[in-house]
């Protein structure tokens, strides 16, 4: 098999993942996928993917991830990996679509507007 580049988004945080045969190496930001995570619950979202299809430990993973928090970071790197699984793989496609993990999260953080204190939070009334 050879490398297969995709991309993965949430909020503002940008993953670009190079997916190749291997033996199940996850390599983030040049640091191992245990030490960037330092929550076992972040490594689970990473494999979600992998773990339905019963493929854990069969891929190398080199992931380059920037923006946001490291939970945006952890579900953009899912997109990504759900997007390679599907183009190595077309019948992969509907057990990742039945799980929602092909779908991009589109909720973004909302801008701060003048005249507020955030993006809807007034400044407190004061009648006297």
């Amino acid at each position: 098999m050879a490398i297969t580049n995709t991309s993965g988004r949430r909020k503002t945080s940008v993953a670009r993942i190079y997916m190749q045969a291997g033996q199940g190496n996850i390599t983030i930001n040049d640091r191992d996928m245990k030490s960037y995570f330092s929550n076992e619950l972040l490594e689970n979202v990473v494999n979600q993917p992998l773990a339905i299809l019963e493929q854990v430990g069969q891929y190398d993973i080199k992931v380059n991830v920037r923006g946001g928090g490291i939970s945006a970071q952890a579900e953009a790197i899912r997109l990504a990996i759900t997007k390679a699984l599907v183009s190595d793989n077309e019948e992969s496609r509907p057990a990742l679509k039945k799980e929602g993990f092909l779908t991009r999260d589109p909720r973004m953080v909302e801008r701060k507007k003048f005249g507020k204190r955030k993006a809807r939070r007034s400044f407190q009334f004061s009648k006297r």
